[in-house]
């Protein structure tokens, strides 16, 4: 993979100055990099990975990894299908992967009502969907190859008998 890019999937806040010195290539030149990665869908988004539980004020939606068992459409595969179901707004994320289901979701709603009902109304009742799996997020300790430091307010309490 490009240097430059390497840099940038690791902190996307690495000024185009310092990637230059870090590949030892004109500022100019890296500008123009990044400005053509941008363009043409190499780079899609810079995001930022926030710990929720030390985020004040920071209302988190309700996550799912929702495991989907799908019938192949003829001449089109898996494509269409995931097509229609990455459609959805409730759909952040959508991979096909091996194993004993065919794709991967990861969903977000208000409340685990809100992604239980998109799973049972519009999930679940599509032609080509075989079955679904749903495994809520309960915590995160790591994200994006980041360790997420505990809130000291969450500790949990000894107990003894």
């Amino acid at each position: 993979m490009d240097e430059i890019l390497d840099i940038l999937i690791n902190d996307a806040r690495t000024p185009a100055e310092d990637i230059a010195k870090m590949t030892k290539k004109p500022v100019a030149a890296v500008k123009k990099a990044i400005r053509k990665y941008e363009e043409d869908g190499t780079i899609v988004q810079y995001k930022a990975v926030v710990n929720p539980e030390l985020a004040e004020g920071l209302s988190a939606p309700v996550r799912a990894l929702i495991e989907v068992s799908i019938v192949p459409q003829k001449d089109v595969g898996f494509d269409h299908v995931a097509e229609r179901i990455y459609s959805f707004a409730e759909v952040t994320s959508c991979y096909l992967v091996s194993g004993s289901y065919d794709l991967l979701l990861i969903v977000e709603g208000k409340s685990i009502q809100t992604v239980a009902e998109f799973v049972s109304s519009k999930l679940s009742s599509m032609e080509n969907v075989r079955q679904t799996t749903t495994h809520f997020l309960l915590k995160k300790y790591k994200e994006e190859g980041k360790i997420f430091k505990q809130s000291a307010r969450l500790k949990r309490l000894n107990i003894s008998y």
